[in-house]
């Protein structure tokens, strides 16, 4: 397809994001150009979550997913875009364990400083760390690789460990047992979704071309909710052996109107999550969190 839009050189952009059945269906249209771009060009580069966040505390990427308790480290380099939320709508990160146990037993069972006596996180700036530290202040974590932790916690590494992306469907088939639903626990205490993960953009773009980007992105995520059976055939081939039946349900957790606008309380719900954060000591500073593009100011 030809870009349409503004007469002038093409521009290349990068365009970070995870390797995952999610993402692959919100950026579906621009990697394979279902959409015009306006004279850009997007280098997708893929990589797991934490490794996106470190890199965007150096500025690599023009446009990065990002996890929202990074964004204060952020906030000096990055606006957070208004399209590209993972959001919970009463679920999220997964705390499992190899038996069932109640956060009496948790906080017995984690009381020394050896890996059998941690809880598995899949990185120190991931949301599922903040939310599992809200939750429970005095967890001792070790961090891990987030496609090591079910097998961490199977074979008695870790006395439990916080599960993203798609095992929070699959680890029931590992014979693990679910200690608390961090997005059910954030909502039935705030009354809000928990937000997990964003789309950052770099602020020395410019004005003119973030808003650009942004609609860009939009345009990207719609498309694909508007073309679900083709973006849920291409997003098949990033689920990680996810049947077309789980695939398309852990798409749908993560990819739904709330991704092209978090809406008011969407907007709260990530500048509550981070305020709580500062307020335990979690967080180093508390920032205004900076939205762009289009509903943004709603």
């Amino acid at each position: 397809m030809t870009p349409q839009g503004r007469a002038t050189a093409q521009r290349t952009l990068r365009i970070a994001h995870s390797p995952d059945a999610d993402d692959a269906f919100m950026f579906y249209a621009l990697a394979r150009d279902r959409i015009p771009t306006a004279g850009y060009a997007f280098e997708h580069v893929l990589a797991d979550i934490e490794t996106l966040n470190r890199a965007a505390l150096e500025g690599l990427y023009e446009v990065t997913a990002c996890s929202i308790h990074a964004y204060p480290y952020l906030s000096d380099r990055y606006a957070l875009l208004n399209s590209g939320a993972s959001m919970g709508e009463g679920y999220g990160p997964v705390l499992v364990a190899r038996r069932p146990l109640d956060r009496e037993s948790l906080a017995a069972a984690t009381v020394g400083a050896t890996a059998r006596e941690r809880v598995a996180v899949p990185g120190a700036l991931t949301s599922a760390y903040l939310a599992l530290k809200l939750w429970m202040p005095e967890i001792q974590p070790i961090v891990l690789p987030f496609d090591r932790i079910l097998e961490a916690v199977r074979d008695g590494e870790v006395v439990a460990g916080v599960i993203i992306h798609e095992g929070q469907l699959t680890f029931a088939d590992e014979g693990l047992h679910a200690v608390v639903d961090l997005g059910a626990w954030w909502r039935e205490s705030t009354g809000l979704p928990l937000p997990l993960g964003g789309n950052a953009i770099r602020r020395d773009l410019g004005r003119e071309t973030i808003e650009e980007v942004a609609g860009i992105v939009r345009e990207s995520i719609r498309y694909g909710i508007e073309h679900a059976e083709e973006a849920l055939e291409h997003a098949r081939g990033y689920g990680r052996g996810l049947t077309a039946e789980r695939a398309a349900r852990f798409v749908g957790m993560y990819v739904n109107q709330r991704t092209l606008d978090y809406g008011p309380d969407g907007r709260r719900a990530v500048q509550r999550f981070l305020d709580l954060g500062a307020e335990s000591g979690f967080i180093a500073r508390r920032v205004r969190v900076d939205f762009v593009g289009a509903g943004a100011a709603a």
